[in-house]
């Protein structure tokens, strides 16, 4: 079996490239997936997000090794093993990121991804309803909606925000990102949006892109060029080729894992696993990061949260409209609030997000307090931690070691106690006076930094964003690992483009940043000129020297 390209993953990236690269039907397109299809309502439903990404059906199961600096927590790192990869597993939020996250990019080696470049391929993509005009796609495949925001503590959230002083903004996506006001939702018709249905099911009703399940094992490479890849379905082995490239999109665990098995890494930890080494590149499994996050619970004193219908019989209720309507409270993922916000004066545009949530529960669902209650999700958007995925051996099918070194550095702990405290203060503006009872969590005795580092050690969990391991750059640096084409340096008709490409992590959740990278490598892979630059220019705050807000 062959084609033109062969993508492995049909995630966030893969499914867009699917879709471009076999658009004018010049070129045959292989997706090699290993996950199940994404039927069913655990996926498609959105308030049922708490399911997939808990059930081995779906993810791949990755856990951390323990990590020294939250006690020797092992936190659990799901990633979709389904069509669509994690963008069915997750929370269904979207978030571009800041204008300033691409800047950074270019101006740290990945010249022609600022935000001039990059926004065109959002505007591509999106298909947006609400959003503010110029800034906003409205004729691409990821719908992007708002939720209705019916629940009164939605809004009191944000009048909270401008209470306490900071921006209000109508669109976190367009212009303005600092401020609070309404979440976006990757959600259609009621439905999980997600890659798979945004991309690759219109994708594969071509004649020229087919869909094979099967365990990637490692790239086929003669001497120093991609030829195919070897894959694993049930006893058997074979060897898909690609005329022109191979196209990794296999996550920001398995893309470096794929890459070291296939001789392509740091050359003595492949020598260590008995592979041969094609291209010592050290960057591959290195500049692991992720958002980290934590839960602010409040006791709401009127019975109007999300408590009231986690008995079975409301689930059922709301699971019978849902499937029949597509309407109701099944057809949102109940995040309709958001914030993002500057921790402290002399920072340029905001490092701290907020989820808001009218009910008090663990994000996997678990955990819920019991009574009425609602909850910020909050935490700082740029840690200063790194870590790293390396081989555990040279079996595919064994899982990679990954450590984050969460919390390593002394200025996450400092960024994590000023997220307590101010949202503290939000919770305690007179905005939430109709609603507000005692703190549920972390509690009212917890208030020296000694107590909130403790709190923060004890609860603090993962926001699920991975990225960086196979960080695009210069090809003179040598921790790259992708030129800013995410062809990969050494290798000639190989690329990466998922999440795993980012200098540094974006602000805010990671499924609208990935699909722009396939969108964009789309055209770098083709051949194409880039989409023309905007000129748009991004809101700063004028005062972000002085102030915080």
């Amino acid at each position: 079996m062959e084609a033109d390209f062969v993508i492995i993953g049909s995630g966030s990236a893969g499914s867009a490239m699917a879709y471009r690269l076999s658009e004018d039907g010049r070129y045959s397109v292989i997706v090699i997936e290993y996950g199940v299809p994404d039927v069913g309502p655990l996926i498609q439903m959105p308030a049922a997000l708490s399911f997939p990404m808990n059930m081995e059906t779906y993810d791949w199961g990755f856990s951390t090794e323990p990590e020294p600096h939250i006690g020797g927590r092992s936190l659990v790192t799901p990633r979709g093993k389904v069509l669509g990869g994690s963008s069915s597993i997750n929370g269904m939020v979207y978030v571009r990121g800041h204008a300033r996250d691409y800047d950074y990019w270019s101006e740290s080696g990945a010249r022609g991804w600022a935000y001039a470049d990059v926004l065109p391929y959002f505007k591509r993509m999106e298909n947006s309803s609400g959003g503010q005009e110029g800034w906003r796609g409205t004729r691409g495949p990821l719908y992007i909606q708002r939720g209705k925001r019916d629940n009164p503590l939605f809004h009191a959230f944000v009048e909270a925000g401008h209470e306490a002083g900071f921006e209000v903004t109508e669109d976190y996506n367009g212009e303005k990102q600092e401020g609070f006001g309404p979440m976006e939702q990757t959600i259609h018709n009621g439905r999980r949006w997600s890659a798979a249905n945004a991309y690759l099911k219109p994708a594969l009703k071509r004649p020229n892109v087919k869909l094979v399940k099967g365990l990637a094992r490692k790239i086929v490479l003669e001497g120093k060029r991609a030829v195919g890849v070897e894959i694993e379905a049930g006893r058997s082995f074979s060897t898909i080729r690609a005329r022109r490239e191979v196209i990794i999109a296999a996550s920001s665990i398995n893309s470096p894992k794929l890459l070291m098995l296939s001789g392509i890494g740091p050359a003595e930890q492949l020598k260590q696993h008995g592979i041969d080494v094609v291209a010592d590149r050290p960057g591959v499994g290195q500049n692991l990061q992720d958002h980290l996050e934590v839960y602010i619970q409040q006791e709401c004193t009127q019975p109007i949260t999300l408590y009231s219908k986690l008995n079975l019989f409301s689930k059922a209720k709301i699971g019978a409209e849902w499937l029949f309507f597509k309407t109701g409270d099944g057809a949102t993922n109940h995040f309709e609030s958001a914030a993002f916000v500057r921790s402290k004066a002399g920072v340029e545009y905001p490092d701290i997000q907020y989820h808001f949530l009218p009910v008090a529960i663990r994000y996997d669902g678990k955990a819920a307090a019991q009574s009425h209650g609602f909850q910020a999700h909050v935490g700082p958007m740029r840690s200063k931690s790194r870590g790293s995925v390396t081989l555990r051996s040279a079996n595919p099918r064994e899982k990679p070691v990954i450590k984050f070194n969460y919390m390593s550095h002394e200025d996450d702990w400092a960024d994590f106690r000023h997220c307590v405290r101010l949202t503290r203060e939000i919770f305690g503006q007179k905005a939430f006076d109709a609603y507000r009872g005692a703190e549920i969590q972390p509690g009212a005795h917890v208030q020296s930094d000694d107590e909130i580092d403790n709190f923060i050690r004890e609860h603090v969990e993962s926001a699920f964003h991975p990225c960086g391991t196979c960080k695009m750059g210069a090809v003179d640096d040598p921790m790259a690992v992708v030129d800013a084409e995410c062809r990969v340096i050494g290798v000639e008709a190989l690329r990466v483009a998922d999440s795993s490409i980012f200098p540094r992590i974006t602000n805010g959740n990671l499924n609208g940043p990935s699909i722009m990278v396939g969108e964009k490598a789309s055209d770098h892979i083709l051949g194409r000129t880039p989409l023309a630059r905007s000129n748009q220019e991004p809101w700063i705050n004028p005062r972000w020297r002085e102030a915080d807000r």
